[in-house]
């Protein structure tokens, strides 16, 4: 498989967001970053998701996409797009409850704006696991099946997240 990667790009309002390749949690604090500069643009009216170059979609970066659909449904849009052909991902999408954020089609786009890719600086290890266990808390949200699957992981994400006494101050 291919390593991920996330291409961005904008035209009056309208993100279009690529995954191509294997798109993994490495990206996560990036993607999150360009999605919170996203939001903060006036002008935003529309995503899109063109999936048709991922060959594969882990669950933080599918949590960041739902964070992305939430937002946007919140802000009055309408529902975001995702772009696939592929069957196992769209199942993917359909196992996991995406049908009630974003409309899923197979059809391939032209769009009027070029895609950049996404600077992705390397995180640091716990940003990363703040990100993963935010991206999985919505992703829990979403349906009471999702609830199910990922409770175990973010219950040890949350344990490992939380700060230890340090040594030193228990012997006073």
């Amino acid at each position: 498989m291919q390593s991920g990667q996330i291409m961005v790009g904008a035209h009056e309002g309208v993100y279009v967001i690529k995954l191509v390749g294997d798109v993994r949690l490495n990206l996560c604090t990036s993607f999150d970053d360009f999605i919170d500069n996203m939001f903060a643009h006036d002008d935003f009216t529309d995503v899109v998701f063109d999936l048709h170059g991922a060959e594969g979609v882990d669950s933080t970066t599918l949590g960041l996409m739902a964070k992305i659909a939430i937002r946007a449904l919140d802000r009055g849009c309408q529902k975001p797009l995702a772009l696939s052909a592929d069957k196992g991902i769209r199942h993917l999408l359909d196992a996991m409850g995406f049908d009630a954020l974003i409309e899923v089609s197979d059809e391939r786009r032209d769009f009027a704006t070029e895609t950049k890719p996404l600077k992705c600086k390397t995180p640091d290890e716990c940003a990363a696991r703040e990100k993963v266990l935010e991206a999985h808390r919505v992703l829990m949200s979403m349906n009471e099946h999702n609830a199910e699957t990922f409770r175990d992981l973010v219950h040890t994400l949350e344990r490992e997240c939380t700060p230890m006494e340090k040594p030193s101050a228990r012997m006073h």
